[in-house]
Order: structure tokens, then sequence, then C-alpha cells
């Protein structure tokens, strides 16, 4: 029977890069993939993906946030491939402007407080209210996660990883020396596993019932009436809150449009393989209303139209820990949707988990534990919710 020292299931964002630090460290390292590589089906696509640096859903992200940039740029002079784009970033209304403010104050972070009027003279591709407050951060920006996949894998091969995709795994258990893994190929055994499946971890990782649901999501590119006002180097990033509704949006990049999405927590939820992933009409237009509204010279003809799904646990924040039921396993979950920007880092923390037992960096707010009576199997409900960026 095959053996390996760690297997990784779920080769998106989070298991790339755990594959990636677990090869870089010597070990022999096994990556099983359900679907391409590459593909569509999660959350780890779409071309752009923020990254910000003061974090409004909690200030200890911070720490975390700096380790990423790092490793990024590690990944860069390895690949030799450009990954992180900095444009800055503009942040603001419900919760969000306290939240960041919070985070760039405890960690000493550069930013201004600006009204809509002064970020419409600096920026004119936004029309924000004249009053609104947001902050800008000039070290925001965008990650491109397909490349960013790509990279961590290529990585993980030139140091001896092996990646099988269209290997669904059915099912694995906790054995005397470690765990056995049955696919659709055959069975695997290791000393240790590392669960990253998305929105598909609530049954491959075999969690508690109510950790992770997949939550469909859609986004759009809109081709610009004044295309240079939406490039990278004039336009920044932006996470806001208006009206209740919450957006998200980027400069032109990969495709030649104005991109932007919306955080739908009322989308169609629960098990991912039920979930409608077709684009649809309605889809794009509170897309359409928003740009029309806050950025009229980006809402020209559609480009583009897709969707994607979240993975959200019952608080929003990260699930990285040792399983609740297994010593042998780790998992990492509930990343959507504001998770991408920290695989670099999160798979250094899943290495350090499946090969050490424990890690440097601070991942208390992630722990099992935060739910009452989950290491006995079960999940009391939630009794918070956050808002969630991206």
């Amino acid at each position: 029977m095959e053996r390996y020292d760690v297997v990784v299931v779920g080769v998106g964002g989070m298991g790339s890069a755990a594959l990636y630090h677990l090869a870089r460290r010597g070990r022999r390292v096994l990556g099983l993939e359900r679907y391409n590589v590459l593909h569509n089906r999660g959350s780890s696509h779409g071309l752009t993906r923020i990254i910000r640096l003061a974090y409004f859903e909690h200030p200890s992200y911070v720490p975390l946030l700096r380790r990423a940039y790092e490793l990024w740029r590690t990944l860069e002079d390895e690949s030799g491939e450009q990954l992180l784009h900095v444009t800055g970033i503009v942040e603001g209304g419900e919760r969000i402007l306290e939240g960041t403010l919070r985070s760039c104050e405890e960690h000493d972070l550069a930013h201004e407080v600006l009204d809509g009027r002064e970020v419409a003279r600096r920026f004119p591709g936004y029309q924000l209210p004249p009053d609104l407050r947001v902050v800008h951060q000039p070290d925001g920006g965008f990650l491109v996660p397909e490349r960013c996949i790509v990279s961590h894998v290529a990585r993980a091969l030139a140091h001896g990883a092996i990646v099988r995709a269209r290997e669904r795994v059915l099912e694995w258990r906790e054995t005397g020396s470690g765990v056995r893994i049955r696919t659709e190929r055959g069975e695997i055994e290791a000393e240790r596993l590392v669960l990253t499946a998305g929105a598909w971890s609530q049954d491959v990782a075999r969690l508690p019932e109510g950790m992770v649901r997949g939550v469909r999501q859609a986004f759009a590119w809109f081709h610009p009436s004044r295309p240079e006002l939406f490039a990278p180097e004039r336009f920044p990033v932006f996470n806001l809150v208006l009206e209740g509704e919450h957006f998200y949006g980027f400069p032109a990049h990969g495709i030649p449009g104005f991109k932007l999405g919306r955080y739908d927590r009322l989308g169609s939820s629960g098990a991912p393989d039920g979930i409608d992933r077709e684009p649809r009409p309605e889809d794009e237009l509170p897309l359409r209303a928003f740009a029309e509204r806050y950025f009229p010279a980006g809402a020209g003809p559609t480009l583009a139209l897709e969707t994607c799904l979240f993975e959200p646990s019952p608080d929003e924040h990260f699930l990285v820990d040792r399983h609740p039921e297994s010593e042998a396993a780790i998992v990492g979950a509930g990343f959507s949707g504001h998770g991408f920007k920290f695989c670099s880092v999160i798979g250094e923390i899943l290495a350090d988990l499946a090969l050490d037992g424990s890690t440097r960096h601070d991942i208390a707010l992630f722990r099992f534990d935060r739910f009452p009576g989950v290491r006995a199997g079960g999940l009391e409900p939630p009794r918070t919710s956050r808002p969630t960026g991206t």
C-alpha cells in the first residue's frame, strides 16, 4: 500500500500552500484533488482576490497578514512571477470603518481617513457619498489566485511532492500508525492527514454538524466607459458596506473590465454539490445597480458573470486546528469569503500542526473549542455572526 508522511486532501488555495510548505521541509507528501488542479467549483478562482493589512474582522489577524505578505513575496521570488499587486484599498461603511481603524491603531498601520469627496478627487473612478468616511490603506491590493495556486503546486512538485487530480476521497479513518484514506482509485496510508476541502469540508473532513456550509456568490466584470480610471495604478481595491449591502471590487486585471462582487449571506446554501453554479441574469442586477450608483464610469456592458462558493464557519472566523475526533488529522476550513489572502501563512501553519503538533503563530481565534461542545462531537448554535470581507 502507498504510504506518505502527509496526505493533503484538496489542492486549492490552502491545500496547495500546505503541500508546498510540507514538501519544502523534505517530507514525502501527496496532494489529492477531486477536480482539476485549477477549477471554478470552489472559491479559489476569479482572477483577483483582495489582500489587506488592516483587518476589521479582528486585530489578531494582522500579525498573520504580515507573515502572509512575506511568504507571498518569497513565493514570487521562487516562481519568478508577480503574484501580489499593491494598489491601496478603500474600506468603510457599517462596522467596517470602526474595525479597520481599531486594527490600524493597535498595530500602528499606515492609513488615512478620507471622505467621499477626497476619494473622488484622488481616484476619479469612485463616486461615493460625499460625507462617507472611509479608510485608505496604502498596503492593500490583490492577489492573482490561479497563478498563486499554480506557483505553490509547481514549487511543491519541484521539492518532490506528488499531486493527483481527478481523484476523489471517499473516506478516511485513524489507525494505530496514522490514517488510512480510501479514494476512488484505492487506499493510501499516511502518518498525518491535512484536510483543506473548502465548501466540501463538512463531509470530507467529517466535521460536527453546522461547522461549514457552502454559500453561492456572484461577481461580474463590466467594461468601463473610461478604462483609464480603472487601471491598477489609478483605482484601489475596495471593501464597502453601503445601505446595508456589502460589496467589494477591483481594478481591471486579466479581463479588461471593472470587477465587483457582493457578499450575499442569503445566497443559496447547503451541501455544495446541490447548489446551482450557473450564473443567472438576476445575479447581475444588484452588481450593476451598485456600479451605476457609485462607479458610474465603470458600469458599461457586461464582460463576464461568474459564481463561486464561499464556505463560512458559524462565526465567520477560520477553522484551523487538529480534528475534534482525530489526533492524526489537521483541518483548515471556514475561510470564505475572506481567506485567500492568508493562503501562504495558513499553509505554513497547517504544515506546522501536521509535523510538530503546534505552531508559533497565534491561532487561538481559529480553534474548534471556541464552540461549546465541539470536542464532544456536537456543536451548539452560534452566538454571534460577524460581517465578513473579502
